[in-house]
């Protein structure tokens, strides 16, 4: 699910909402600042001989986009991310998911309009911003990786809004993928159904929030008829009013970015500034449709889900997984989390990665 809120972008507003959380390092724990991304940057160094750290633009789509390849053994399997957000790189999440580089070799890609992909070319630089054009760029990114390490197929990895594109992507080029695995999965139905429009409507209900469920009244169930400023206000309030979402955005999501070695000060301003702009993919997505579009998969299929998940919930995502056909499948819910539940609890599920995953896709379950 996206999560940008009103004209800016929801980090912006937790950002502003957390401040006694940001502006003791900026008034004079700076240096903490320093020491906390220092120790990142240790954590995230790969030594060993068989390993791979690279970093840099490739021409995508026709223009410039970040790629960055980590992991300790270029045997391993080899994992494309589809980050969320929309415009949300998953660059600072690295040093809590380092652990995953042991195991597979994992590709960050952030798409246009997001993350370095923004910082190099600005506004005026991300070309064409349509899902249609993410959707071609990801089949470059795959061929590009495809050729770089030499793999025949690569397991794609989808969180969030990034779960759009991953879905089409694994339906309709399986000859590409070794298998989808999806968390924080959206499950479209073209503003047919609504669950989490409705819970919102009775959180706010039993706190008494009687200004704000007037105006998430007035936007009504159906997403594909909102503006994009009535999206993100929806955001907005499904994450404010729920305390585990909320908390995770503070603790886990904005710490990541305070404190990630790869972004400074301005980059972080550069950041938020490219989730404001990428946020006009979002109402894009509201229209897709999953269960037009199909749920035949011709390659493994999983979705990993934070059982608490108040912006994709885990009962859309499981009619889903259940109506899907797939050579095999397999649904789990990460626990204690809601959204962003791969990152708030990456031990758990790197954990499923490696037990149900991994052995399909590297042909260990089938020589057992």
């Amino acid at each position: 699910m996206p999560y940008t809120v009103g004209g800016t972008t929801m980090l912006a507003t937790v950002l502003t909402a957390s401040a006694a959380v940001l502006t003791a390092p900026v008034a004079g724990l700076l240096g903490y600042r320093a020491l906390k991304r220092h120790a990142n940057a240790e954590r995230m160094r790969i030594t060993s001989p068989a390993g791979i750290d690279e970093s840099g633009f490739v021409r995508i789509g026709g223009i410039d986009q970040w790629v960055s390849v980590r992991g300790e053994s270029l045997d391993n399997p080899v994992v494309l991310e589809v980050h969320g957000g929309p415009g949300a790189s998953n660059l600072p999440f690295v040093p809590r998911t380092r652990a995953w580089e042991r195991h597979f070799t994992i590709v960050r890609w952030d798409i246009r309009g997001g993350g370095m992909t923004f910082a190099h070319g600005g506004p005026d630089g991300q070309g064409e911003m349509t899902l249609d054009r993410v959707y071609r760029d990801a089949l470059e990114v795959t061929e590009y990786v495809r050729a770089r390490l030499g793999v025949p197929k690569v397991l794609l990895v989808a969180n969030s809004i990034g779960t759009v594109l991953g879905l089409r992507l694994a339906r309709n080029h399986p000859e590409l993928y070794s298998a989808y695995v999806g968390t924080d999965q959206n499950v479209l139905a073209g503003g047919r159904r609504h669950p989490a429009y409705d819970a919102l409507l009775d959180r706010l209900r039993a706190a008494g929030k009687r200004k704000e469920l007037a105006a998430a009244t007035a936007m009504g169930p159906d997403a594909t008829a909102w503006s994009t400023h009535q999206w993100s206000e929806f955001n907005k309030l499904v994450v404010t009013t729920d305390p585990l979402t909320f908390d995770t955005m503070k603790t886990v999501v904005v710490r990541s970015l305070w404190f990630s070695p790869l972004h400074t000060l301005r980059g972080l301003r550069t950041y938020l500034k490219g989730m404001t702009f990428a946020e006009r993919l979002g109402p894009q997505a509201m229209a897709v449709d999953e269960w037009a579009e199909g749920t035949d998969f011709a390659l493994p299929f999983f979705v990993f889900q934070g059982d608490s998940d108040v912006l994709t919930p885990p009962g859309p995502a499981r009619r889903l997984f259940d109506a899907v056909s797939a050579p095999v499948k397999d649904f789990a819910l990460i626990r204690g989390a809601g959204h962003f539940a791969s990152f708030r609890e990456p031990e758990q599920f790197l954990d499923l990665m490696l037990t149900r995953v991994r052995p399909v896709v590297t042909g260990e379950l089938a020589a057992r």
